[in-house]
């Protein structure tokens, strides 16, 4: 993981907003960036057991989605970096399973994509 956006994070460029706009909490989706680009992020998601592969958030499931090899596969690089959707951004959207459950299998999964990289 190379970097990780998340409105909560005082130091998130969108921490003021989320704190001005939600007062509760900001919510349980975040961004990271991926070492290995847009590749490292397609054998992420192919090796998630828990996540399900969705577009959507809000959820009650852990949800994950690589943007710039679906939702956002028709842009150009320029746009989905202007998008926020960089070819090494995945998205998650973290649903009401454990906390370790949740750690456990991005843990795995990171470690299979790797491995896959590598080989």
């Amino acid at each position: 993981v190379t970097w990780v956006s998340y409105a909560g994070f005082a130091t998130d460029r969108y921490h003021a907003l989320a704190q001005r706009y939600l007062p509760k909490g900001a919510g349980a989706v975040m961004t990271f960036g991926l070492a290995g680009g847009y590749d490292a992020c397609v054998r992420l998601v192919e090796h998630v057991d828990l996540f399900s592969h969705l577009a959507n958030i809000g959820d009650a499931r852990s949800l994950i989605i690589h943007p710039a090899s679906t939702t956002h596969r028709q842009l150009t690089d320029a746009q989905l970096r202007a998008s926020g959707a960089s070819a090494d951004a995945i998205r998650l959207s973290i649903g009401i399973e454990t906390l370790d459950d949740i750690i456990g299998d991005l843990d795995q999964a990171l470690a299979r994509a790797a491995a896959a990289g590598s080989a």
